[in-house]
């Protein structure tokens, strides 16, 4: 008789950076049976995950779908495939993504040009045109937003230099995917990536993808063949499009729950949908605020999916998670890097971005903070409700 039970997971409120709650819609989707990867019924599958990841995208690229890996696997595709040895690429660098990529870029014997700032701060328009300019590299690579801080960075201007001087750009969508707006074809974004576990409210392991036109003929002119046969977006092409030739075995309960996670967003609609994340984020940021805390980000340039509140001093961010968990079963988590003990960082994303998520929080954090011994001011729930009431 086997000593091992059947595992239950403890009751859990995920309001880390990842991943969020996932809708019970979407674990039923899971518990559909499987069918095989070729089977016609799955290419339906596929079709629906591609159609339905240009809504969050705001794109029409023909070339968008979810690679079988989780975020990573989506930033180093993104890597392999279009930067080669002697490939020079421009990172913007202020977080822990941002330096992610640079080492993935490293990898691949890539001359690697960087323009850094400190974790939290974004790139103005004039600064990153001058940096492009000066460097005219053949890719550009940023994160749209940083997890490490909550920072946003504006495409716009990145993009426009970049291809002014005919370099392709990389964004990092992890964060913002189905929780903020991202607008791939008016921003001008060649290459995207995401994962399913943040916004999307899918559980974790696939990396959605988007290339536009210009992206797709560079791979498909592309000589030498990628270092990574697993992550080789031209084979995957192959599978995803008319001659389904067999690449891998993909997860399929994966994609039929991504499937009903893109569905439901097109459901709720992509506009309310950024509307509830940003009243939310607003609410929480009103509730610290109330408390004596700052956030770590500028206003202009906070994610309203991932929020950075900087610690009461003499507060351990160790103590305060572990009594979050402990006597509320609300995960939160602490900076790294240089922002380690200094930040919380907190996920309002997906199905966790919910008005009674803000305000059991709110309340959490207020007894929690008290209990280990910050005196500062009362009424975080108050007024949260006060910006929901006003909304």
């Amino acid at each position: 008789m086997s000593d091992y039970r059947f595992f239950q997971p403890p009751p859990r409120l995920l309001l880390g950076p990842g991943p969020s709650m996932v809708d019970p819609q979407v674990y039923l989707a899971m518990a559909a049976p499987i069918v095989g990867h070729t089977d016609p019924a799955f290419f339906g599958v596929l079709q629906d995950v591609a159609a339905l990841l240009r809504i969050p995208f705001g794109t029409s690229n023909d070339f968008t779908l979810a690679l079988s890996g989780t975020g990573t696997a989506g930033m180093e595709a993104a890597v392999v495939n279009f930067v080669e040895r002697g490939t020079k690429i421009a990172v913007f660098n202020n977080g822990y993504f941002s330096d992610r990529l640079i080492d993935m870029a490293e990898r691949q014997g890539a001359e690697v040009v960087k323009l850094v700032k400190p974790w939290g701060e974004v790139y103005g328009d004039e600064e990153a045109r001058a940096f492009i300019e000066r460097e005219k590299p053949e890719v550009v690579a940023f994160v749209h937003a940083e997890t490490s801080t909550g920072a946003l960075q504006s495409p716009k201007a990145i993009c426009a230099a970049a291809h002014e001087v005919g370099a392709l750009v990389i964004a990092d969508c992890v964060t913002s995917l189905g929780g903020m707006p991202i607008d791939l074809d008016a921003n001008g974004i060649d290459i995207a990536y995401s994962g399913t576990q943040k916004c999307l409210s899918a559980p974790p392991g696939l990396a959605p993808v988007s290339l536009s036109p210009l992206a797709l003929e560079r791979l498909r002119a592309r000589k030498t063949k990628s270092v990574s046969w697993y992550l080789d977006l031209k084979l995957i092409d192959e599978y995803w499009g008319a001659s389904h030739r067999y690449h891998h075995t993909t997860p399929i309960n994966m994609f039929y729950a991504l499937r009903e996670a893109l569905r439901l967003i097109d459901v709720e609609g992509l506009q309310a949908r950024f509307d509830r994340h940003k009243l939310n984020h607003r609410a929480f940021v009103a509730g610290v605020e109330a408390l004596g805390m700052t956030m770590h980000v500028a206003p202009e340039h906070r994610l309203w999916t991932l929020n950075t509140p900087v610690l009461p001093e003499g507060v351990s961010d160790v103590e305060l998670r572990k009594r979050l968990l402990h006597d509320y079963g609300i995960e939160v988590l602490g900076g790294f890097g240089p922002l380690a003990g200094k930040v919380l960082r907190v996920g309002l994303m997906g199905a966790s971005s919910s008005r009674n998520s803000v305000l059991l929080l709110l309340s959490a954090l207020e007894t929690s903070l008290h209990a280990l011994g910050h005196r500062g001011e009362r009424g975080a729930v108050e007024a949260a409700e006060t910006i929901y009431n006003e909304a």
